[in-house]
């Protein structure tokens, strides 16, 4: 199946540049990955409109023979400037290391690390690969922080963080070695400067400020909602029980029926009311309030008793106050997604994949799974197909049919998500 090609820009030595990515993509049977170059070299640009230059021009490099190759030199040129999401600052590694590993540090880190190994991978750079196997860190980071919690998790992040101090200038030089930029054809790459000042100064128009007339008008409009609103101001809507304690009953509905459990965040790591990776689900709310009326045996045993207010959620089962209510973001449906995704892109609800997605991440964190997380990966065909879906952009390359590969892989993912719930 073909992938799309990816502008990406890298934080080197010499500063950003930027180079196109292909994610991985099978063809006659084989898998393959690449990056703009050709031969031992990788080729950079300091903009979008040296890119554009060369894709416009040049006839040879390894991107030539890719499938989806014969749309990028029709790609304008602010098409070419990297998302915000394929931006990897290798240089900020040590910075990132040296402080805690928390959700942002250990995201970001594990962002650049899945970049450095493609670039490892395809540039043949032997050097960078014995870097990251000196650490088992560099290996965990796409589980998120919660392989760094505790006096293991605390150890594995001070020997990722003494490897990179000692040799990750060996990864820069290494790419710094291998990076050049190729010469481009001066006629291309003047139209492709005023094409791009071009856009610039579109979207600068596009933000002009508000004249003093339509400020006034919009003052007026404020003034009169702030008067409409300033009782509501003043009367904050409730939290109600289960914001106070920051758990969340949850609705599941599978192909093992509807149940319902709890779940909740600590530290941004998700916590399931269940224990060694499974997840205790029950038939009706009524059932799961029974349960945690039932004193010792709904107190403890699984991981939810480690929160501060566990306690306050038992003793208001115990008194038969507490009252099982699914707020409709926490309703996760997980059936007909894999029939629709056999339709491609537009036979799936985005907020029912999304939603489905959540679910079946948390619940891997939770158990320290990572399978989920390789399975969606974006150089995965499923993760290609369900980041198409939940981040739409007209400027990609839509996954071509047909989709078994993706609906198989969706549906393994599925069903390891329903071995985990253990029905009561």
């Amino acid at each position: 199946m073909a992938q799309d090609i990816v502008p990406v820009q890298l934080g080197l030595t010499e500063g950003d540049v930027i180079t196109l990515w292909a994610p991985r993509w099978k063809e006659d049977g084989e898998e393959w990955e690449a990056f703009l170059g050709h031969g031992e070299h990788l080729y950079v640009f300091t903009d979008a409109a040296q890119l554009a230059a060369f894709v416009r021009t040049a006839t040879e490099h390894d991107l030539t023979d890719h499938p989806a190759w014969r749309i990028v030199p029709q790609l304008a040129v602010d098409e070419l400037v990297p998302d915000e999401t394929q931006r990897y600052d290798l240089v900020a590694v040590p910075e990132l290391v040296a402080g805690d590993p928390d959700t942002w540090a250990v995201g970001d880190l594990a962002d650049v690390l899945a970049m450095v190994r493609s670039l490892a991978d395809v540039c043949d750079l032997e050097v960078v690969r014995e870097v990251l196997a000196a650490s088992d860190g560099f290996a965990l980071t796409d589980q998120g922080a919660i392989a760094f919690v505790g006096r293991d998790g605390e150890r594995l992040w001070t020997e990722m963080a003494t490897v990179v101090v000692e040799r990750w200038d060996e990864v820069l030089d290494a790419l710094d070695a291998v990076v050049t930029t190729p010469d481009l054809d001066e006629k291309a790459l003047a139209a492709a400067r005023q094409e791009l000042a071009a856009a610039d100064a579109a979207a600068a128009a596009s933000e002009e400020p508000v004249s003093e007339a339509d400020d006034t008008e919009s003052d007026d409009a404020e003034a009169a909602d702030t008067d409409d609103g300033a009782q509501a101001d003043e009367e904050p809507a409730e939290v109600g029980f289960w914001g106070q304690v920051g758990i969340d009953p949850i609705l599941i509905v599978s192909s093992l029926g509807e149940h319902y459990t709890l779940r909740c965040y600590l530290d941004d790591a998700p916590l399931f009311l269940g224990s060694n990776g499974t997840i205790e689900v029950f038939r009706s709310p009524r059932a799961l309030a029974k349960y945690l009326a039932a004193g010792e045996e709904g107190s403890v045993g699984h991981d939810l008793a480690a929160v501060a207010t566990w306690e306050d959620v038992v003793t208001a089962a115990t008194a038969g106050d507490l009252k099982v209510e699914v707020h409709p973001d926490n309703t996760y449906v997980l059936t007909g997604l894999a029939d629709d995704l056999a339709e491609g892109p537009g036979g799936v609800d985005p907020t029912q994949l999304d939603l489905a997605v959540e679910l079946i991440t948390d619940a891997a964190e939770w158990a320290d799974d990572d399978s989920v997380s390789r399975a969606l990966a974006p150089s995965e065909t499923l993760g290609w197909l369900v980041s198409f879906v939940l981040r739409p952009d007209p400027t990609r390359l839509a996954p071509s049919a047909p989709f078994d590969a993706e609906v198989a892989a969706w549906k393994q993912l599925a069903n390891d998500f329903a071995d985990r719930l253990h029905s009561n």
